[in-house]
């Protein structure tokens, strides 16, 4: 039995998660470290070098003893859904390699400890590096964030066999490395879709906000749910604001019913962060928001598939002549009376609630998960 055969063994021993013995990581280098070697490595898990925190576990700076630096992600030993998430995320990224994705570089499992090794990278997340500090992105480094995000999703969604459905795709999820390269993270909601698959059984979870209504309420996941979150998310980066902040004027609060709203009037460039202060491209700029529009669309076949958005971005395909049908937007379920029971019956997994109907896309944390039970449908035509 090899290291991962034994990592990834059920609760009781008695089934293996099934992995190829000659796909097997730790004959591609992936290491099994040991809980020593990660104290040492975080310098006994110091506070100092904690980098970042979520609803499963904390992240630390570290360096192993061969002088790399990592980042190491030790989850929750409290929590069920912990142990689930880690083994998600290991057996989705141990065998898959791009440079819009996260390097998982092992593991260390011993007693109730659950730890995974990724390579550091040094400009930490999005959400912390442009939404949360105001950071200065120029236009050509925010179309290489949105371009590179698109083309890892597009690797996940249509390369990788069985095709991969990320699930919690949000700027908080996307790190970036020393040259400001995107790199998709933490798979721990990721789905695998089996060649062929019609069904799939799943929890609905992902961050409000980021969900696609249809996956949200009615508990229906395609690939069309990542393109959903990737168009929200392209609106965030060129405009440089979160998808939901309550301290604006109710008209202007949420993200993505204010580019529709400007995209009616024709007005869309007005969204661009004014922290570039006019210097962007403004035809590409308006291109990308279009594109986001496009993502978000309430139909689902209406969504441009991760590789026809790439096309989009870079300018090598045209999106159809004609205007642009409204967005898919959660608040259309909850005037409909449609999402009450869905998000009625909703945990999290931070103290804060789901979002009421008088406020459909508002959390007291934007990085609020939520999760439900469903039937869900994997998209087989993109």
């Amino acid at each position: 039995m090899t290291c991962l055969s034994f990592i990834l063994k059920g609760k009781k021993g008695s089934q293996e998660k099934a992995i190829p013995p000659h796909e097997d990581p730790v004959d591609r280098g992936f290491q099994i470290f040991s809980y020593k070697e990660m104290k040492l490595a975080t310098r006994g898990l110091s506070q100092a070098n904690k980098i970042g925190e979520g609803g499963f576990g904390s992240v630390y700076k570290g360096r192993l003893r061969d002088g790399r630096f990592v980042a190491i992600k030790v989850l929750s030993s409290e929590s069920k859904q912990g142990v689930r998430e880690f083994l998600s995320e290991l057996t989705t990224l141990a065998n898959i390699v791009h440079e819009n994705l996260v390097s998982l570089y092992g593991c260390c499992v011993e007693s109730n400890q659950r730890i995974l090794v990724y390579n550091y990278l040094e400009n930490n997340s999005l959400a912390q590096t442009l939404l949360d500090n105001g950071g200065r992105f120029d236009w050509e480094t925010r179309v290489k964030i949105c371009v590179g995000v698109a083309r890892g999703l597009a690797f996940l969604h249509q390369d990788v066999r069985p095709h991969i459905i990320h699930r919690d795709i949000k700027a908080s999820n996307i790190l970036l490395d020393r040259d400001m390269t995107p790199k998709i993270s933490d798979f721990g909601l990721a789905k695998l879709i089996p060649m062929n698959a019609s069904h799939v059984s799943t929890r609905v979870a992902g961050t409000l906000g980021y969900l696609a209504p249809e996956y949200a309420i009615k508990g229906q996941l395609t690939r069309k749910a990542d393109v959903y979150s990737f168009g929200v998310l392209l609106l965030e980066i060129v405009s440089g604001r979160r998808n939901t902040n309550t301290k604006l004027p109710v008209e202007d609060r949420y993200l993505l019913e204010r580019v529709w709203a400007l995209y009616e009037r024709d007005e869309l460039v007005a969204i661009v962060d004014p922290a570039l202060n006019g210097d962007f491209a403004a035809g590409q700029a308006r291109r990308f928001l279009e594109v986001g529009l496009l993502c978000t669309q309430d139909s689902l076949k209406l969504r441009p598939s991760m590789s026809a958005a790439v096309r989009l971005l870079t300018g090598n395909e045209a999106h159809a002549k004609g205007p642009i049908a409204r967005p898919g937007l959660i608040s259309d379920f909850w005037v409909a009376g449609v999402g009450g029971k869905g998000f009625a019956s909703a945990t999290t997994e931070s103290s804060s609630a789901a979002a009421p109907p008088s406020s459909p896309f508002s959390s007291r944390n934007d990085d609020t998960r939520a999760s439900f039970t469903f039937t869900t449908v994997a998209d087989r035509d993109d």
